[in-house]
């Protein structure tokens, strides 16, 4: 059974930092691929990071590129995302995704999802 488990959400004023974990279980790190994904209050899901199975390519949303860094660590099962100069149109509930098909990743249609972290950035 697949399992996704996020943490390092919480509570920052705005220019803050928080790093996100992302612990994976019942899939083999090194063939899938993984993303974090973000919804805030009334708005759609959307993409933030995503990065291939050897964390050799990434991809980012235009409105983290420069502040946010999503890598990781197969030995560990893990993918993070550091965040850095947080500013409040940030806060949203964040999710760790996790695919092995690139046709899927591409699409947005990642089969595994964790339950979300808080981020709330104020201002």
């Amino acid at each position: 059974q697949v399992q996704l488990v996020e943490s390092g959400g919480g509570l920052v004023q705005a220019g803050g930092s928080l790093r996100l974990s992302c612990v994976a279980s019942g899939l083999t790190a090194s063939r899938t691929y993984m993303g974090w994904f973000r919804q805030a209050p009334g708005k759609e899901r959307e993409l933030v990071a995503r990065i291939s199975w050897s964390g050799g390519s990434t991809d980012y949303a235009d409105s983290v590129k420069g502040r946010f860094t999503i890598y990781r660590d197969n030995a560990k099962n893990t993918v993070y995302l550091q965040m850095n100069r947080l500013q409040p149109e940030d806060t949203a509930v964040y999710y760790c995704a996790a695919d092995g098909s690139l046709q899927r990743v591409l699409a947005g249609t990642y089969n595994y999802w964790g339950q979300g972290t808080q981020v709330t950035v104020s201002s």
